[in-house]
């Protein structure tokens, strides 16, 4: 077969990237590739599950951006999919007297993030919200979430199924050549991959 667009890999980052350019160019014909027999079957499926807030990266940078808009649209894309997760927040506890500062300090770095509902807590409250935890003093963020991402890559895989994109599964790639376009195809001159699978 042959096809405009060839991503290779159907883990979250390949199947999201197959979906939004798809979605983008809906009249290109796609095909997303992969060795196992099942997307997401590597890290994709084996990950901690962590729907980070963005408290951690520096202020201003893309990184924190991309983050904390991230978190708001992967809640927002369970919901209307109808993937179950819970915005079960974290807890960052200082143990120690001189962990306190730093503590301190990543609060303000999740505020310049605008990472929603943050706030420092003292040890009673930490003992509220989790009654196994002792501590002095605890940056709530109540924001991070845990979600199964295999579950959101298969369905990242519909929607890519959906909108006209191909998977091929135990396709593993294990050869690239770089081949000229026709002149009647392409007056540019320019070269396009072709992908060749590995002969079993």
């Amino acid at each position: 077969s042959s096809f405009d667009v060839a991503v290779v890999g159907a883990g979250i980052v390949g199947l999201a990237a197959a979906r939004e350019l798809i979605q983008r160019h809906p009249s290109l014909a796609f095909v997303v590739l992969e060795k196992e027999q099942e997307p997401a079957h590597h890290q994709s499926g084996h990950n901690s599950g962590v729907i980070h807030s963005g408290i951690y990266y520096t202020p201003g940078s893309l990184k924190a951006k991309l983050c904390v808009q991230g978190a708001a649209l992967c809640y927002k894309y369970c919901d209307q999919k109808g993937i179950p997760y819970n915005q079960c927040g974290k807890l960052i506890v200082a143990v120690e007297h001189d962990e306190i500062p730093r503590l301190k300090a990543l609060y303000e770095r999740g505020l310049q993030n605008n990472v929603p509902g943050l706030k420092l807590i003292g040890a009673k409250e930490i003992q509220e919200k989790e009654p196994f935890c002792r501590g002095l003093m605890a940056l709530d963020s109540p924001y991070t979430g845990i979600v199964d991402y295999k579950q959101v890559a298969q369905s990242y895989a519909r929607d890519f199924q959906e909108a006209g994109g191909t998977i091929l599964t135990d396709f593993e790639v294990t050869y690239m050549e770089m081949a000229k376009e026709s002149s009647s195809e392409s007056e540019d001159g320019l070269k396009y991959p072709v992908i060749v699978r590995n002969k079993k």
